[in-house]
């Protein structure tokens, strides 16, 4: 099977076309795999909704998560668990390094056979990234469906998805992709066929009371975002302008400096960093307030964070940060010298004042 494109007969409805067929042949191009298919959602939600209930998941099948899910995922396999009696194993993860066990997890691979593998390949909590190309053929050697979270990770990390081993890889482009909010995604194999989430015109075959078989159509019911996909193709020109490599070198040293600020007063801890490679988020603890109250002050000095829980309750049962979670500090390519004197402003305002 073969992914196809849907086009229209109007000049604007065949611009427009072009742009959605442009947009995606960029986002298989980041992605270095134009073996594969982009199915275009409005929100990561949406996809992985739509993969996850798609894979019509059984009785008696186990199911991988890393540590770090999104309710996106835990939620939706809550609500599959109250009709479907499946098992769900967390990962191995050593938190003495912060590090996935690739060792430990083949073995439990070995103990209790995989039939599908849901990893975020960065945690929108502590920034740990996931070897998901490791874990996606040790899970294949159980043929095992794989599908990876990378709202965090693309456009950010430079990853090679045309390995067979990977099923589906979910992108948001609001995230690192840099795009408006109303479009998402997800890139997947063009076989084998998801049961579809969503119902109605596709603007092909429309006699048929069935939708069509084929890739993207199957999963694109109703009128895409245009004004956001062309808004993801415009970003997507800028991340291969400036490099992804650029970018993510950019993000670290924006997160070492971070780190850095943070470290130097007595009043914050860092939630456990990994080893190894981590996006540009840092999430903290403050003696003697909770995770609202210290958000509360930094936005009244124009520091914007995140707070509470971060829609990631299992990271935070994991971490031990539940239920109070965290203030979460982000950084990326476009922070500059006048944030972090900001920064240091407010937190210096905070321990004075605690």
């Amino acid at each position: 099977m073969r992914c196809k494109r849907r086009s229209g007969s109007a000049q604007t409805c065949s611009k427009a076309s072009a742009l959605v067929a442009e947009t995606r042949n960029l986002l298989l191009e980041l992605c270095h795999c134009h073996n594969k298919c982009v199915v275009f959602t409005h929100t990561a939600t949406e996809a992985l909704n739509t993969i996850i209930r798609g894979l019509q998941l059984k009785d008696g099948m186990k199911i991988y998560l890393s540590p770090f899910e999104h309710n996106s995922v835990t939620r939706t396999l809550h609500y599959l668990s109250k009709n479907c009696d499946f098992t769900v194993f967390d990962l191995a993860f050593d938190k003495g390094n912060g590090r996935y066990d690739l060792d430990g997890i083949s073995e439990q691979f070995l103990r209790n056979n995989p039939n599908v593998v849901i990893v975020s390949h960065a945690s929108n909590v502590c920034g740990v990234v996931a070897p998901i190309l490791e874990i996606a053929k040790v899970a294949k050697e159980y043929d095992a469906a794989t599908v990876f979270d990378m709202c965090q990770t693309m456009g950010l990390i430079d990853t090679d998805l045309s390995l067979d081993a990977v099923d589906y890889a979910v992108f948001a482009g609001h995230k690192t992709l840099y795009s408006p909010f109303g479009v998402a995604g997800f890139i997947s194999k063009a076989s084998p066929l998801l049961a579809p989430l969503i119902y109605g015109g596709t603007g092909i075959d429309s006699a048929s009371p069935e939708l069509p078989s084929t890739i993207p159509e199957r999963y694109e019911a109703a009128s895409p975002n245009i004004q956001a996909i062309a808004g993801l193709n415009a970003s997507l020109r800028w991340i291969m302008e400036t490099g992804i490599g650029n970018i993510f070198q950019r993000e670290q040293a924006n997160r070492d400096r971070l780190v850095a600020l943070l470290k130097g007063y007595d009043n914050i801890h860092i939630v456990p960093q990994a080893d190894g490679d981590s996006i540009g988020v840092v999430s903290c603890v403050f003696d003697g307030y909770g995770s609202d109250n210290i958000g509360h002050v930094l936005s009244d000095h124009n520091i914007a964070v995140r707070t509470g829980l971060h829609c990631s309750p299992a990271a935070h049962r994991f971490l031990g940060t539940f239920p109070g979670g965290t203030v979460r500090f982000s950084v990326s390519f476009f922070n500059n010298d006048e944030d972090f004197a900001l920064l240091e402003d407010a937190l210096s305002y905070i321990q004075s004042n605690s």
